[in-house]
């Protein structure tokens, strides 16, 4: 497991809008975070049973389909406990302990710094 320190971080970003998407995963590649994108819980999920190296999930609280951020959080943290949580919204304020224990909240909009110094507080950089 050596290599993992030379290894940049895998977060798993998972935002329906696409913009805001793409501009999460900007802003953690240059901070020097590796991303996966998907566009639901549903996809994350599929995702994250077939990844074993990722470290924290940036989810989005509201999205299309039966399972919310929200959901996905205690699910990851139920079924992937070591992955760090950070979940957002615009519309719906979270207090820290609506998420899982150790998962963060982000209020829309957000600094990208704000984001990316959260990240790497929560995973250890």
């Amino acid at each position: 497991m050596q290599h993992r320190a030379c290894t940049p971080p895998l977060v798993l970003v998972v935002e329906d809008d696409i913009l805001l998407r793409w501009t999460a995963t900007e802003a953690l590649q240059a901070a020097g975070f590796d991303v996966i994108e998907a566009g639901s819980a549903i996809e994350a999920i599929s995702i994250l049973e077939k990844r074993v190296d990722i470290r924290a999930v940036f989810t989005d609280v509201q999205m299309p389909g039966s399972i919310d951020g929200l959901k996905l959080a205690h699910l990851i943290s139920f079924r992937w406990p070591p992955i760090r949580i950070i979940a957002t919204s615009g519309k719906v304020k979270l207090r820290d302990d609506d998420l899982p224990e150790g998962g963060r909240y982000l209020q829309k909009p957000y600094p990208m710094a704000e984001l990316t110094g959260l990240l790497g507080e929560m995973i250890g950089q």
